[in-house]
This record gives structure tokens, C-alpha cells and sequence, in this order.
């Protein structure tokens, strides 16, 4: 037994009203939404990592202030590009705001701001800090970063570097995430 809370007035409900709520513009994210709210119904613990089945991450398609950029990092364990965010962690109250702390603590810069809607959804096996193999239930929102805003790369990367939206790295397999975000950004 943990001493982590369940989390079922905060987080986790936070994270079904956001789920509930978003209107995916792709079948495919649509079908994914489905599949996310069925582990929030069925598992009060789904928002922390000791969820062994699987459990909701939050992440950021970081943009530059111009949106023409996006911060990757590339990840030490997994060995590739990726978006920013992680595990949600006991304090957060909402999926939107734990993309935003973790968008904050692996790319160093203050002032950055998150859109409080989901933009994509990803489901990937892994093995994180429980030790076992899992699936992270990545939640990824959109934030952007003050004009002139310079990334500092911090312990959790190998390193950290804008990629042209059109120019992402070819193993990195985020372009459907970053269509979404374009779209979002067309339409706002």
C-alpha cells in the first residue's frame, strides 16, 4: 500500500471532465478518447504512476513564441526525440497544469502558457520509474513560449533543441501530434 492519495476529486476528475469534454478532429484520436476514459472509469489510481496497467501522463507540444518551432528533448532512456511532459505528480490538480510544470522543469523557461484543451492523445508501452513493464496514456496540450524564451537543458535530457515544425527528426514519429497542434492553432 502507498500513501499517495487516490486522487479521485482532483486530478482524476480533471482529467475525465478535460477527456469528456474535447471533440478530436481525427476518428483516430476520437477512438484513442474512448480508450483513455475507460481506464479513468476503471481506476481511480489511472493519474499516478503506481497505476501498474497503465496509468495518464501530460504533455507539452512546446512552441516558440512565433510558432514555428517546437522544443524537443531527447530523452536518455528512450533514446529519441521527444515532446516534453511526464508523470503526474500527487499535487497536480489538472492535467493541463501538470503538462505546464513539466513543460516548465525540463525546458528551464518561466512564463510559459498551456491551452487548457487536450490536443492529442498517444497510448506507447514502456518501462518508467516503476521498474515493470506499463503504458503511459499520454494526455499532450499545447504551450507556448514567451517571445525570446531560450531553453536550459536539465538532468531529465541528453539535450534539448527547436525543431522547425517542418523539419522534425525523422525517428521521432510526432508529426500527427504537431498537425494537431497546427490545426489548433489555425482554428484559435
Amino acid at each position: 500500500m502507498t500513501n499517495q492519495r487516490d486522487d479521485s476529486d482532483g486530478l482524476h476528475a480533471d482529467a475525465t471532465r478535460s477527456l469528456r469534454e474535447w471533440e478530436p478532429a481525427e476518428r483516430s484520436q476520437e477512438t484513442l478518447k474512448h480508450a483513455f476514459l475507460t481506464l479513468l472509469d476503471a481506476r481511480p489510481d489511472a493519474c499516478l504512476r503506481a497505476c501498474e496497467p497503465g496509468h495518464l501522463t501530460a504533455s507539452a507540444v512546446l512552441l516558440d513564441a512565433a510558432a514555428e518551432r517546437v522544443l524537443l528533448t531527447l530523452h536518455p532512456r528512450v533514446g529519441k526525440w521527444l515532446q516534453v511532459g511526464g508523470h503526474c505528480e500527487p499535487e497536480d490538480v489538472s492535467l493541463a497544469g501538470a503538462a505546464l510544470r513539466e513543460a516548465t522543469e525540463e525546458s528551464g523557461m518561466d512564463g510559459l502558457a498551456v491551452d487548457p484543451v487536450p490536443v492529442h492523445v498517444e497510448v506507447h508501452p514502456i518501462t518508467c520509474s516503476l521498474g515493470v513493464p506499463t503504458r503511459h496514456f499520454d494526455v499532450r496540450y499545447v504551450v507556448r513560449a514567451p517571445a525570446g524564451a531560450e531553453p536550459v537543458r536539465s538532468a531529465e535530457s541528453l539535450d534539448l533543441r527547436w525543431w522547425p515544425l517542418d523539419g522534425l527528426p525523422p525517428e521521432s514519429g510526432l508529426d500527427s501530434m504537431v498537425t494537431a497542434a497546427r490545426a489548433r492553432l489555425d482554428h484559435s
